[in-house]
């Protein structure tokens, strides 16, 4: 294994409208990586910003000349943006983190180390038993369970975009182009040697998250549907239920011709319209689960990228 001092090192951060706080992230990060015998670049992707983002990270390119910007076309998302940035890198090992703070760049030696230890992946884990309850770490916990439950690839629940990846693990990301992209499991799929390295997250440097409940409800399909066919398999399940109970009830009339007893037979319209309703229902649903995957492949075949850059700014100062 090549020794600290012949490895290069990429910092991928996506931000989105952060101006006034990519600069003090740059700052915090760079008071951490500067005394380290490794050659870091920094890489920020610009995922469409639409306040002054892009000229705080033309200050700090012309002040730091190991940055380059990656500035994308319009807001692709932060899985998308991870993605643009794994594309572009070509350092050894790459770590990934967020740039509101939130992700302590003081793990970063320690990191490293597990990555010279021979690990592939060093994925962080958000330890925030401690937090209060919330709305979000209630349906956090929910979502993690589920996806373990239904799932054959297990993603650790609190784990964030915040990992370290050997150049092997990054090239084996980038073998699987899929449009709708969840890379916490795209990681643990590969199944390359991992280690889990808790943290505690801080507080945010200023301003609010950028996932809103609407972005996290994506997130979570991409997830579901992404790595799992189980909604499929529930609404067959269902389906074969109404028929052994369909075949129940038609024993259950029949029964009273073999015997005799016709007369006891009353018009049930309540029942029936209350059992085509169930039967509607649970079609409707199935229906539903085929058109989602239906609509997924319908994205994957049209092949569109899953990025698309608007201009990017070397460490070397080109464009």
């Amino acid at each position: 294994m090549s020794s600290k001092l012949d490895r290069s090192v990429d910092l991928i951060i996506p931000v989105f409208n952060e101006e006034g706080v990519v600069e003090k992230t740059h700052t915090r990060i760079c008071s951490i990586v500067d005394g380290l015998p490794y050659d870091f670049h920094f890489l920020y992707v610009d995922d469409g910003s639409r306040d002054g983002t892009a000229d705080s990270l033309r200050a700090i390119s012309s002040s730091d000349g190991r940055v380059s910007v990656l500035s994308l076309s319009r807001n692709f998302g932060h899985q998308a943006a991870l993605t643009a940035g794994m594309d572009a890198s070509s350092g050894d090992v790459v770590i990934t983190m967020d740039a509101d703070g939130q992700h302590p760049p003081e793990m970063i030696p320690q990191m490293l180390d597990l990555v010279q230890q021979g690990y592939d992946v060093v994925q962080t884990q958000r330890m925030d038993a401690a937090q209060p309850a919330s709305f979000k770490k209630w349906t956090s916990g929910m979502f993690y369970r589920l996806i373990n439950a239904i799932s054959g690839t297990r993603v650790l629940p609190g784990t964030a975009d915040f990992r370290a990846l050997s150049r092997q693990a990054v090239d084996a990301l980038k073998q699987m182009p899929e449009y709708h992209r969840f890379l916490r499991g795209m990681v643990s799929w590969i199944g390359y040697p991992m280690v889990i390295l808790p943290y505690q997250p801080a507080e945010r440097i200023s301003g609010q998250s950028k996932y809103s409940l609407v972005k996290m409800i994506g997130l979570a399909m991409d997830a579901i549907f992404s790595f799992s066919l189980v909604p499929l398999y529930i609404g067959l399940s269902l389906g074969g239920i109404l028929f052994c109970l369909a075949a129940l009830e038609m024993i259950y009339v029949l029964s009273f011709w073999v015997t005799g007893r016709t007369s006891n037979l009353a018009p049930g319209w309540s029942s029936l319209m209350f059992v085509i309703l169930i039967v509607g229902g649970m079609l409707m649903a199935l229906l539903g689960f085929i058109g989602v995957y239906v609509g997924y492949i319908f994205q994957e075949v049209k092949r569109r990228p899953v990025y698309l850059v608007k201009g990017e700014k070397h460490d070397d100062g080109q464009q």
